[in-house]
């Protein structure tokens, strides 16, 4: 069977509705078929082995989660401080609330990950490689916070985003209400603001 990229893209595609809607023990290359409307057969030709499926949806939520060229140019515009990461996370929050199913596929695929080794090689290295490349950004854009505030945001995010995709403990409060609380608590204060800022 001839591969073409448009295809490979569909079947990732299915593969992560699938993950939302039937979790990891639903992902099955049979599945993939189905949901994709292709021919029995297909996914196994395009994905040999789970950790090459794995390999392909984590490519693929990248692609759909990555952040639009003109809103980051609008982003970085003005004065680089904790108002400016604070919209960067509201982005963030915003684009991974929006790809619902995308999200929930992620998180799915992290679970799997603690269960099976080969999950956790691709995931793992995937994972790692986006944190650099976060730490990288907030480097180059000159935003406040080193790699471990920047880690500290990526626990914070991510439980913001399971408690919104699933069942919140606080419906009620807007997500932009928990963003700013976040900023300005996790953020490290302006050099000389506070007698803790001389040891950072």
């Amino acid at each position: 069977m001839a591969r073409n990229d448009d295809r490979r893209q569909r079947l990732a595609d299915a593969g992560l509705a699938v993950l939302a809607r039937e979790g990891a023990r639903g992902l099955t290359h049979r599945a993939l078929d189905r949901a994709a409307g292709v021919p029995t057969g297909t996914a196994s030709n395009y994905f040999r082995t789970r950790a090459e499926l794995v390999r392909a949806l984590a490519d693929r939520i990248g692609q759909r989660l990555a952040p639009d060229p003109d809103t980051v140019a609008g982003l970085r515009a003005g004065e680089a401080g904790p108002a400016m990461f604070a919209d960067h996370v509201r982005d963030i929050v915003r684009r991974l609330g929006a790809e619902r199913d995308v999200t929930l596929a992620l998180f799915e695929l992290r679970l799997e990950a603690a269960r099976r080794p080969e999950v956790a090689e691709v995931m793992g290295e995937w994972l790692r490689t986006g944190f650099a490349a976060d730490v990288a950004y907030n480097r180059a854009a000159g935003l406040p916070g080193g790699p471990a505030e920047i880690a500290l945001f990526h626990y914070a995010v991510d439980g913001l985003l399971l408690d919104r995709l699933t069942l919140s403990i606080d419906p009620d409060t807007p997500t932009d209400t928990v963003v700013d609380a976040l900023v300005d608590g996790l953020l490290p204060p302006p050099q000389g603001a506070g007698a803790t800022s001389s040891t950072r």
